[in-house]
């Protein structure tokens, strides 16, 4: 009985044996690529080297290159912000302090484009950043952040840029798709893993538990009070449907206070215009006065020679009037 108890413990020590052997001999996935064993600050500043929408692009590699690309975008996204109102300190440092002198200043198209930038950083914000808080995705749109940084260099590197309407033209765009595909896409699924997202749906599928204490006037009460499945499943859909609806009203919220706040920067180019004109209307009228008055002079001084050649005494007359 001890020769078979220990041939049985040689065995699974043997087994044992080989079992860490074959551990040893076979590589962790990660060290299968130089990059993906280096440590995740070096991975990193690697990826640093790249563009965000290429960083975007790297997150289908593996679960470990999807982690850091994630937090790289999660972290791009922040520094962008973060970039944009130190910009838009120094823009309004320069500022005049007036309205009015604010719309003749230099840096007045600076401004209108860094406040059109705020507002696509704050629909952006309300759309992703409450999933990314989270943790169930991170700031999916790479190509965004790209665009919102292109701005804003060009913002800083340019005495004379062009209108905000022309230079967040492609920011717009590719914004507002990210934003609609991830509404009508990507949320729905997210919502599932929300927290307490399927705690209602487990509680109303689970009968209430009888204990010892409960009555059968308590059960048929419950039983009576608590509604059918098939209600429970009608209310569960108008809540999708409701919810859904929601989402297209606030979507369709974001683009007005979007087209509000162009219309708002359209009227106070039209009155800055405005303001330029009637400085030029009432140039021009100070001039034409100015071109009466010397035509009138020039008028009577010819006048008065005519006058003069034609009756000495009358001419003596008028000499003795305009010497007085």
């Amino acid at each position: 009985m001890a020769a078979v108890v220990d041939r049985v413990d040689g065995c699974v020590g043997s087994l044992d044996s080989d079992a860490v052997l074959l551990r040893q001999s076979t590589p962790l996935p990660d060290q299968n690529n130089p990059l993906l064993g280096l440590p995740i600050v070096a991975v990193e500043t690697i990826l640093n080297f790249l563009s965000y929408d290429e960083i975007s692009l790297l997150r289908a590699v593996c679960k470990r290159m999807d982690m850091i690309c994630q937090r790289v975008l999660n972290q791009g996204f922040l520094k962008v912000e973060r970039y944009h109102s130190l910009c838009q300190r120094q823009v309004k440092a320069q500022l005049p302090r007036r309205e009015s002198e604010r719309r003749n200043h230099s840096l007045a198209r600076h401004a209108d484009i860094l406040a059109a930038v705020e507002t696509r950083l704050s629909l952006l914000n309300m759309t992703f950043m409450k999933y990314v808080d989270s943790n169930l995705c991170c700031f999916i749109p790479g190509k965004v952040i790209d665009e919102i940084y292109r701005v804003l260099r060009y913002v800083n590197s340019t005495r004379a840029p062009q209108r905000a309407h022309e230079v967040l033209q492609e920011l717009r765009d590719i914004s507002s798709m990210a934003m609609e595909y991830f509404d009508e896409k990507i949320v729905p699924i997210l919502k599932k893993k929300l927290p307490g997202a399927d705690l209602s749906g487990r509680l109303i599928g689970s009968p209430p538990v009888a204990g010892s204490s409960t009555s059968l006037t308590t059960m048929s009460l419950l039983a009576k009070n608590t509604p059918s499945r098939s209600e429970m499943t009608k209310v569960q859909q108008q809540v999708k449907v409701n919810g859904a609806s929601m989402t297209v009203l606030r979507r369709e919220m974001q683009e007005i206070r979007v087209k509000q706040l162009e219309q708002q920067k359209q009227l106070q180019d039209q009155e800055q215009k405005l303001l330029e004109q009637t400085q030029v209307i009432a140039e021009q009228n100070t001039r034409l006065a100015e071109l009466e008055h010397k035509l009138r002079e020039l008028m009577d001084s010819s006048v008065l020679p005519c006058q003069m050649s034609s009756s000495p005494e009358k001419s003596l007359v008028l000499l003795d009037l305009v010497i007085m």
